[in-house]
């Protein structure tokens, strides 16, 4: 029927959608998506203060959440990009929180090697 049909002369013909059932639900934005995206925003921007530790891992653990549904859902969920992004910035933000704990504890060993070792105590002491 619209195989032969083009859109307007001179153009290729026109691409056949696959038939979509009524029942089936619109496309629509993952809203765990959504949240992981802010989720890893907030962790990469905090970071550094080693406050991003608590939204990066709950950011991780709700993408899997969100992976999962968007796969059973057939298609009908989408916001994989927001996604991908939101995991990335939970990953900085773990890997932010990791180098401040490692430069505070360097910084601690350094101060407690050029720490005295023993009790000084004044000469008429024995």
């Amino acid at each position: 029927m619209m195989e032969g049909m083009t859109t307007a002369p001179g153009q290729p013909p026109a691409v056949r959608q696959g038939l979509r059932h009524p029942l089936d639900p619109d496309p629509a934005r993952s809203t765990k998506a959504q949240a992981v995206f802010a989720l890893g925003l907030v962790a990469a921007l905090t970071g550094l203060f080693v406050g991003g530790v608590v939204p990066a891992t709950v950011a991780l653990q709700l993408s899997r959440q969100a992976r999962r549904e968007a796969y059973a859902s057939g298609g009908f969920l989408t916001g994989a990009a927001w996604l991908r992004q939101g995991e990335r910035l939970a990953w900085i933000g773990l890997g932010l929180a990791t180098v401040t704990v490692v430069l505070a504890v360097v910084y601690g060993v350094v101060r407690l090697a050029e720490a005295p070792y023993t009790q000084d105590f004044a000469p008429d002491v024995n």
